[in-house]
């Protein structure tokens, strides 16, 4: 009985330990849980979509679908390492707006001389800690912290482990003039030891002037928010207009489809690029990830002239071949005769000029 009980109190400590481990982020407190508690999308203590989002919309619940994903399958990640391309971030030409994709949803985006990071997560695995969790793709870590030249902006989605990456963050922090987020998730950076004057969050709308000729808003994504299951939907996730002197570029962040594309369109559009998720989706979540024929749809809605596909590539976080999102949009975009830049992860895209479209994953 001693030893069982002594095992009792080992185990019930160590899960206490691990839930306290920096990587799960902060709590709202303070002035953010005030300004939190006044925005409209902020109700019953969570932040809600417009309309009625579940996140399990389909037959089945969440151990079904870990069941399915436990089975192994040869088509749900790549066999061998992927092609890429290792572009110098360093030494970019200034007359230009160019944009480097690193896998899934991080990309660098260079503006003359102004320089910013999108999600960047440059750890091996997309988890809050580094022994366990979903891995990246044989050959696709190709970009460290430190080939990253010092950042004006650090752009940052929601509070995902797939596009908030604790070790990440922490490494760049150095680098970054400004931070910034959606509404609450500066909780999670001020507990990682960030300044709170370099953070800067949006509610949906907002639009904040990051240089004297480049702008930010935060638009309206449909999907949730949470890095533990007890502060599900407690900050804010959205999608971003960037807008700069020759330019407008949409950042799309995760969203399932929904009627903000066609009002992100008729407020901000035409959109020079448009930069949509395509990948990790399944029928039993379609509220809250985007069909890849809905994200060719979706960038229609916002007048795109050019479609950038991300959130494939790097990590396996669905059911469906690795390769089935590209393919799929490729279908639907000749039919809707959509543009579509495929470039390799390292690989340069000049907006106006560049847009890379090998059909780099076929073998």
């Amino acid at each position: 009985m001693i030893y069982f009980l002594f095992a009792i109190v080992v185990i019930v400590v160590s899960i206490i330990l691990f839930f306290r481990l920096k990587s799960f982020g902060g709590e709202l407190k303070g002035e953010r849980l005030a300004r939190v508690l006044q925005s409209p999308n902020y109700r019953n203590g969570v932040f809600h979509y417009p309309v009625k989002t579940e996140l399990m919309s389909g037959a089945g619940n969440y151990f079904s679908v870990m069941k399915q994903f436990l089975k192994k399958d040869p088509n749900k990640q790549p066999n061998s390492p992927l092609p890429t391309i290792k572009t110098d971030l360093k030494t970019l030409p200034m007359n230009e707006t160019s944009l480097v994709w690193f896998g899934h949803s991080s990309y660098f985006l260079q503006v003359n001389d102004f320089k910013m990071l999108v999600d960047p997560v440059l750890s091996e695995r997309i988890s809050p800690v580094q022994f366990a969790g979903t891995k990246s793709y044989p050959g696709t870590r190709i970009y460290s912290s430190s080939d990253i030249p010092e950042l004006d902006c650090l752009l940052l989605t929601h509070d995902h482990y797939d596009h908030l990456d604790y070790q990440t963050v922490v490494d760049l922090n150095p680098k970054v003039k400004k931070i910034y987020t959606s509404l609450g998730v500066g909780s999670h950076l001020e507990h990682w030891g960030i300044e709170a004057s370099k953070i800067h969050e949006f509610d949906w709308w907002d639009t904040q002037t990051v240089t004297s000729d480049i702008q930010l808003t935060a638009t309206p994504a449909r999907h949730f928010s949470g890095r533990r299951l007890t502060n599900r939907n407690q900050t804010l996730w959205s999608s971003f207009v960037l807008t700069t002197p020759n330019h407008r570029i949409f950042i799309g962040g995760d969203s399932g489809y929904g009627e903000h594309f066609k009002k992100i369109g008729e407020k901000f559009g035409p959109f020079d690029l448009v930069i949509m998720e395509t990948g990790q989706y399944n029928v039993q979540w379609a509220n809250i990830h985007s069909m890849p024929e809905e994200a060719v749809q979706a960038s229609v809605d916002l007048k795109g002239k050019v479609m950038l596909p991300v959130h494939w590539g790097k990590f396996t976080l669905a059911l469906h071949p690795w390769t089935e999102p590209i393919e799929r949009v490729l279908a639907k975009a000749k039919e809707l005769e959509v543009t579509v830049t495929t470039p390799l992860i390292g690989e340069r895209l000049i907006l106006d000029t560049v847009y890379p479209n090998s059909r780099w994953w076929v073998s």
